[in-house]
């Protein structure tokens, strides 16, 4: 005579009971079927192209900011090359002396600013 424990099995823990597992697959019509799967294919050619899109962009910024950074380590060897040879550069000297201008208006602006404040201070 069968048992009951004959129909149930015990795995990992688990009862697994005889029979179908998961959905019952429901009548789908096969063209509908195919059709969504070509909608599928249709949206994901569609998001790979804006993917690619992108990346290109990407690249493409990417390698304009590249030149721009190899023209400006060109100058900045020129320039090295010349203070090696004992010349200055124009464009140091015109950084050196803008530098040196705003350091003068800003140090005249703090003496302007501190003697009205030690002025203000003073009258009571």
């Amino acid at each position: 005579m069968l048992k009951r424990s004959d129909f149930i099995q015990v795995v990992g823990g688990k009862v697994k009971k005889p029979g179908k597992r998961g959905r019952k697959p429901a009548k789908i019509d096969l063209k509908a079927k195919l059709e969504r799967s070509r909608q599928s294919a249709r949206e994901c050619r569609a998001r790979k192209k804006l993917r690619y899109q992108y990346l290109e962009e990407l690249v493409s910024s990417r390698e304009r900011a590249i030149c721009a950074l190899r023209e400006e380590l060109e100058m900045y060897k020129q320039w090295c090359m010349a203070m090696d040879q004992g010349k200055i550069p124009s464009e140091i000297k015109a950084l050196l002396t803008g530098e040196e201008q705003s350091k003068s208006q800003q140090n005249s602006s703090r003496h302007t600013k501190a003697g009205k404040t030690d002025a203000n201070s003073n009258s009571w």
